[in-house]
């Protein structure tokens, strides 16, 4: 029998999508997901850069499914509200591939994943037929485990990998959409699209609540609202603002001896009650 607590949070996860906009700051841990679930957020979404990186692998499916599976399950562990894991293409270009993946991120505790349709073996994206399949053994997979709620954002490289003529993306993204709503899908991921005459458009043309990945020198989350968006993550920018911060604080230290960089950290005992 599926764990009622997750079956209630496959149901909020979904609800969340009715609201004007649902704004995901993306994490890699759990005291990253402990701090964010803290700052407010109503869903914690997995970066599967920021986790593989954590592991020391490089992004693009360079972990394995089970350990993305572990890394998603202390995360779950840690939170109290619902959890999406972002497994790149799904560890596997299989139908059977993605259904196994959505096993493990229900055994590990989430009620929703992104998942890609550009392969991982060479980044070129798979038929919108194909990618369909995959979808729909993601949503069987999730049906057979008890969770019909559970959340499937799918996400398109078209732009991000500028696929093809410019002029011919939003047709590609419109017509990928339309088929990927008919498997099952209930969101649609567009990383790389930013401009805001094009998200209106794309969201006035799909049933499905459009995420974009915003970032620095992007439209803000309103102007990302006002066109239409209903999902904004930010992808690998929380950790690599983190990094950021680490390696800036390790050259003023090695460099100057000072630690005016820490001046910008939380403090050890809010981290630390985070557990308690």
């Amino acid at each position: 029998m599926t764990d009622p607590l997750l079956v209630e949070k496959a149901r909020t996860l979904r609800a969340l999508h009715d609201a004007p906009v649902l704004v995901v700051p993306n994490v890699w841990d759990a005291a990253s997901a402990a701090l964010v679930a803290e700052a407010g957020a109503a869903v914690i979404a997995t970066t599967s850069g920021g986790v593989a990186w954590s592991l020391g692998h490089t992004d693009g499916e360079g972990l394995t499914r089970a350990e993305m599976a572990d890394a998603v399950r202390r995360i779950a562990a840690t939170v109290r509200v619902p959890v999406t894991a972002d497994v790149e293409g799904g560890y596997g270009p299989e139908p059977e591939d993605v259904a196994a993946t959505v096993r493990a991120v229900v055994a590990a505790g989430a009620v929703g994943i992104n998942l890609e349709d550009a392969r991982a073996s060479d980044g070129t994206l798979f038929p919108a037929s194909v990618q369909a399949r995959r979808i729909e053994a993601a949503r069987d997979a999730a049906e057979e485990v008890g969770l019909p709620d559970f959340f499937l954002n799918i996400r398109t490289d078209v732009y991000l990998r500028q696929v093809g003529a410019p002029d011919g993306r939003l047709a590609d993204v419109r017509a990928r959409a339309d088929q990927y709503a008919k498997a099952g899908a209930d969101g649609l991921f567009v990383p790389g699209l930013l401009d805001l005459d094009a998200l209106a458009s794309l969201a006035a043309s799909t049933s499905l609540p459009v995420n974009a990945m915003g970032g620095p020198g992007g439209p803000t989350v309103a102007e990302l609202a006002e066109a239409g968006v209903r999902r904004v993550s930010v992808g690998t920018g929380i950790a690599q603002a983190a990094y950021g911060l680490a390696k800036q604080a390790a050259r003023e230290l090695l460099e100057s001896g000072t630690y005016r960089t820490l001046d910008q950290s939380v403090s050890y005992p809010e981290i630390d009650a985070l557990f308690a």
